[in-house]
C-alpha cells in the first residue's frame, strides 16, 4: 500500500516508520526541513515500546505534491493543521484515496470533509500512545495501547477491515469500531477533563486529582462537555462520567497531557479543538460553559505571548 503520512512529529513519526517497516510505500511529509533532511539521509529511528529500530526505506518530503496519488493518506498533524493538509492533500492524493486522521478533541473530521469527500474519511482515536521527539529523524514512545478506527458515517465496512490489517501488519495493536463517534466523545471527555486544567496549574494527572480545589475545576470542565454530549444525543458507554475520567486519570498519574508539553515548549496547543470548542457547541447549544470559558481564556493569553516572544 502507498501511505502518506502528513505531519511527521513525535506520533506521525511512529507511524510512519513502523508501516515502512512493515514493507509499504511510506512518505513522510513534514515542513520541518532537518527532520526531512536527517530522514533522507539516515533513515527514521523509533525507540520505546516495540524496541529500537532505524528504518531507512521512508522517503521524505516538505511536499505532498512530490508524493502523488496514494492509497491511504494519513493527516498527523496537530488539530489546527488537519483543514489545510487535507486541502493540500486534495489536490494530489487521487480520488480513490482513503484519508485517516488520529487526533485529539473535535472536528477533524469535518475540517476534512470540506476539501475531501465524507465518504473517503476515516477517523481514529490513540489510547495510551505518549510519544515525543528526541531530535532530527529520532522519536520516542513510551506505549502504545490502542489505535481505534472507524469510518466517519459508521459501519464496519471492508476498506475499513482492510486498513485495520493494515495497522495490525505494521505492529500496532489496532481494531475497527462500527461507531468511532462514540470513541472519540469519550477520549474527547478524558482530554476536557485534564489538558487545560493540567496546564493551566502546571500539574501532572495524578497531582491535578490529588489537588481537591483543581479536581473539582477538571470536574467541572467535563461536566459542561458531559451535558453537551446528552443534548447532542452522543451514545456513550457509561452513565457516571465522574467515574469514567476518573478511572482514566488514575491509571496515568505521572502523565503530562499534550497540552501542558505544549506550553512547556512555549508553543501553541490543539486548545481550540478540546477545552475551547467547548463554548462553542454550548453557545450553539444555550448551554453555560463558564469553566471552559475562563480556562480557554486563560491559556489563549498565555499562547498569545509565545507568539510576541
Amino acid at each position: 500500500m502507498k501511505i502518506a503520512v502528513m505531519g511527521v512529529g513525535a506520533m506521525g513519526s511512529i507511524y510512519a516508520a513502523l508501516l515502512a517497516d512493515a514493507g509499504h510505500e511510506v512518505w513522510a511529509v513534514d515542513t520541518w526541513a532537518n527532520h526531512v533532511d536527517a530522514i533522507n539521509a539516515n533513515g527514521l529511528r523509533v525507540e520505546g515500546a516495540s524496541g529500537d529500530r532505524t528504518v531507512e526505506t521512508l522517503r521524505a518530503t516538505g511536499q505532498i505534491a512530490d508524493v502523488g496519488p496514494c492509497d491511504l493518506c494519513l493527516i498527523a498533524t496537530k488539530a489546527s493543521g488537519v483543514g489545510p493538509a487535507a486541502q493540500e492533500a486534495a489536490k494530489v492524493i487521487g480520488p480513490d484515496a482513503l484519508v485517516l486522521t488520529i487526533q485529539n478533541g473535535l472536528g477533524a473530521g469535518e475540517r476534512i470533509a470540506q476539501h475531501i469527500p465524507a465518504e473517503n474519511v476515516l477517523l481514529g482515536v490513540a489510547d495510551g500512545f505518549g510519544a515525543s521527539m528526541k531530535g532530527p529523524g529520532h522519536a520516542h514512545h513510551n506505549a502504545m495501547k490502542l489505535i481505534r478506527i472507524g469510518e466517519i458515517n459508521g459501519g464496519l465496512t471492508d476498506r475499513l477491515r482492510q486498513v485495520e490489517a493494515v495497522w495490525q501488519g505494521a505492529g500496532f495493536n489496532a481494531k475497527a469500531f462500527e461507531n468511532i463517534t462514540q470513541l472519540i466523545w469519550e477520549k474527547f471527555l478524558c482530554n476536557v477533563t485534564f489538558s487545560a486544567p493540567c496546564t493551566t496549574f502546571n500539574q501532572t494527572v495524578g497531582e491535578l486529582m490529588s489537588t481537591p480545589d483543581h479536581w473539582q475545576i477538571a470536574l467541572g470542565a467535563m461536566s459542561e462537555a458531559y451535558e453537551i454530549a446528552r443534548a447532542k444525543d452522543v451514545p456513550l458507554s457509561f452513565d457516571d462520567p465522574i467515574a469514567y475520567v476518573s478511572q482514566f486519570g488514575g491509571g496515568m498519574p505521572n502523565a503530562r497531557p499534550s497540552m501542558l508539553l505544549d506550553h512547556m515548549a512555549g508553543r501553541a496547543s490543539e486548545l481550540d479543538a478540546i477545552n475551547g470548542i467547548v463554548p462553542v457547541m454550548g453557545r450553539e447549544l444555550g448551554i453555560p460553559t463558564p469553566i471552559n470559558d475562563t480556562l480557554a481564556a486563560i491559556l489563549r493569553q498565555r499562547e498569545a505571548a509565545f507568539g510576541a516572544s
